[in-house]
């Protein structure tokens, strides 16, 4: 007797949709380039941060902020890694035969968000680990590498590339253009956040502090203006959480080739 679709349970088609989606996320050339820019950024600061210490410090600067500062600019290139799995099958026109092999729409979603969650915040906390190894290198005694320090900027790198990735794939959804999708994460993580307190009008900076790019420089550098730790991870996973559901809604609703 064949089984019908029907008969196969949920968490086996998210399995091999999971396996499906992280085969084709690195055999595109575009995620092994983004991969590739995350580590030069992030270990090559790392080395630059370390080299530059005062060599007649003994120890006296843990090597792991290196992790946190070069998470800043690399996290960029790991949020477009995240984003193309999502916009490339509309570029293409892939996703109606995806949609065609996986029709539960929500189950994709699921996995592809899943994939490339798991993709960009696993390479960035294995790139800070790496940094801050190639900091304390670099730098001979001038650094120390206290475990407890580590574990904190390690979960600080995860949680903000976990909360970028997941606003960057809920955009994907929504908007179905790399182009488009880009533009608006690179404003609401870097532009619009550092460019509207410059004006000086009190309004202007109180959108800025609800901005996900504020939580996460606020996280990862610390130095935003009147931003705590809970306001800063409240506006970081409020914006991916709203992503990831307007997402899903034009997923699960709209044609595919819309």
């Amino acid at each position: 007797m064949t089984a019908t679709a029907h008969d196969i349970s949920a968490g086996r088609v998210f399995a091999r949709t999971c396996a499906a989606e992280w085969t084709r996320l690195w055999s595109v050339r575009a995620g092994r380039w983004f991969a590739a820019a995350a580590a030069v950024v992030m270990v090559g600061i790392g080395t630059i941060a370390g080299s530059e210490a005062d060599p007649t410090a003994v120890r006296s600067e843990p090597a792991w902020m290196a992790s946190t500062v070069t998470a800043m600019p690399a996290q960029f290139a790991l949020l477009a890694l995240a984003l193309t799995v999502v916009t490339s099958d509309y570029a293409t026109g892939g996703i109606v035969p995806t949609l065609q092999w996986t029709p539960r729409r929500t189950l994709l979603g699921l996995a592809r968000t899943a994939v490339a969650m798991t993709a960009a915040t696993g390479l960035a906390v294995l790139l800070a680990l790496a940094s801050a190894l190639a900091a304390y290198l670099a730098a001979g005694q001038a650094l120390d590498l206290p475990w407890n320090a580590g574990l904190d900027a390690l979960g600080t790198v995860a949680l903000v590339v976990a909360g970028g990735s997941a606003l960057a794939v809920g955009l994907g959804f929504l908007l179905r253009s790399t182009a488009g999708a880009l533009v608006a994460v690179f404003l609401l993580m870097l532009v619009l956040p550092f460019l509207l307190p410059v004006f000086g009008y009190s309004w202007m900076s109180a959108v800025a502090a609800v901005l996900p790019g504020s939580g996460a420089a606020f996280l990862l550098i610390g130095e935003v203006p009147g931003m705590t730790t809970a306001s800063s991870v409240t506006a970081l996973l409020g914006w991916a959480g709203g992503a990831l559901l307007l997402g899903w809604l034009r997923l699960a609703r709209d044609d595919a080739n819309r």
